[in-house]
């Protein structure tokens, strides 16, 4: 499910939103990634600024609309493969776009990407939460673990 919309300004012009209400019907990476690539697309890679406004953009429209989106992250196609025991100072090194995209563009929330068991990013959408250091959790991105239901 999710609306497709065509931008012709990008190199990937077409996004879709997936978000679920329903807490069931919420995923893991690799099945996000998956659904991705079997609706012909791919897990978002941001590879700049305008990108990343653009999206925030989509989100707030979305929120606008009256659909009843609320707390709910969304995931996004980088994420680092290989040991879970990476040192904090390479391991920021080590995230990977899933569609190949080598974009040196993060976007990371303060204190992120906190590493460990944590590999696939998400970019938070929690309206409701209270700020933290960097912010209120909105559009800035954050490691998770992969089978965490987003």
């Amino acid at each position: 499910s999710g609306q497709k919309v065509c931008y012709g300004a990008f190199k990937s012009s077409c996004y879709k939103l997936a978000y679920f209400q329903d807490l069931s019907r919420r995923v893991g990476f690799q099945e996000a990634r998956q659904a991705c690539e079997m609706d012909g697309g791919a897990l978002l890679s941001l590879e700049s600024e305008a990108e990343q406004q653009l999206i925030e953009n989509m989100l707030q429209n979305l929120t606008k609309s009256g659909s009843g989106i609320s707390d709910g992250d969304f995931w996004i196609g980088l994420w680092r493969s290989g040991d879970g025991l990476a040192t904090s100072s390479v391991c920021p090194d080590l995230y990977q776009w899933a569609d190949g995209s080598i974009s040196p563009f993060r976007n990371w929330y303060t204190d992120e990407p906190s590493c460990g068991s944590e590999a696939c990013v998400v970019m938070y959408h929690q309206p409701t939460a209270n700020p933290g250091l960097g912010g209120p959790y909105l559009y800035q991105w954050n490691d998770d673990r992969c089978n965490m239901k987003h």
